[in-house]
């Protein structure tokens, strides 16, 4: 059983990363292989690449960057990602969890259908001489009261840092509709030690859930598309104030 968090971690700027594919840093930081789907959600039929539809994403990638000690992409401080108009977010007929039960027992203190997203994080820092250390740390990410969300990661060992962050959902101008706003502590390992980066990211997030004869879905894919595909922004502040923006279209889905 995972105990209580200790130490903070950076790693969860890569959620926006990924599916936004962002591009380099002001310096050396790239994101590479990135891939992104929209799937269904498993055991719940008329769910995937639908407008409209309930479904899961799939996101993967890589941070990459010498800006730190190691060859290790620089910290990020604050994120928030932009979805596009038509974007249906709700918790309805979902059960809750709260960062306070996140921080005092981990994620056996939530209920299970509470969880919206799971995964892993590469994690790395520059604890000593030579390499630096690396390892994946499981990533997951629940449904809080007033339909927010807070994130969990567990780096076991040997970096052995555990973070809860909250995350608040808004309203965003057009052509967008809502905004996720994480910020985002940093992580300090051993004495001496830079704070924590983030490497990679693999996560599906998205769920469906039956009570009482009827089925919720926590996101659903805008019903309809605008020409050239589905819009979306990301805003990364990193440690030294600087703020990047990005934005992208996602293809529209077939039907």
């Amino acid at each position: 059983m995972e105990g209580p968090i200790r130490k903070p971690t950076t790693w969860l700027i890569l959620i926006v990363l990924v599916l936004l594919g962002l591009p380099a840093f002001a310096s050396a930081a790239t994101i590479t292989g990135v891939h992104a789907r929209i799937l269904p959600i498993p055991g719940f039929p008329g769910t995937g690449n639908i407008l409209g539809a309930g479904a899961q994403v799939e996101i993967e990638g890589r941070l990459e960057g010498d800006e730190l000690p190691g060859g290790l992409p620089s910290q990020t401080r604050k994120l928030v990602v932009y979805f596009p108009a038509g974007t249906k977010i709700s918790a309805q007929g979902f059960p809750t969890c709260t960062a306070a039960k996140l921080e005092q027992f981990g994620p056996v203190g939530c209920p299970k259908q509470a969880r919206i997203a799971n995964g892993t994080v590469g994690v790395a820092d520059q604890i000593g001489p030579g390499e630096p250390t690396r390892e994946n740390a499981t990533l997951e990410l629940f449904v809080t009261p007033g339909n927010g969300v807070v994130a969990y990661s567990n780096a076991a060992a040997p970096i052995s840092a555990q973070i809860v962050i909250p995350a608040k959902w808004e309203a965003a101008p057009p052509p967008y509709g809502l905004k996720l706003t994480f910020n985002i502590p940093l992580v300090e390992t051993v004495p001496g030690a830079l704070p924590v980066s983030g490497t990679s990211l693999h996560v599906k997030a998205g769920a469906a859930i039956r009570k009482n004869g009827k089925t919720y879905y926590y996101g659903r894919v805008p019903a309809k598309c605008p020409k050239g595909g589905l819009p979306g922004k990301g805003e990364v502040t990193l440690q030294s104030g600087e703020t990047i923006v990005t934005t992208l279209k996602v293809p529209c889905p077939r039907r």
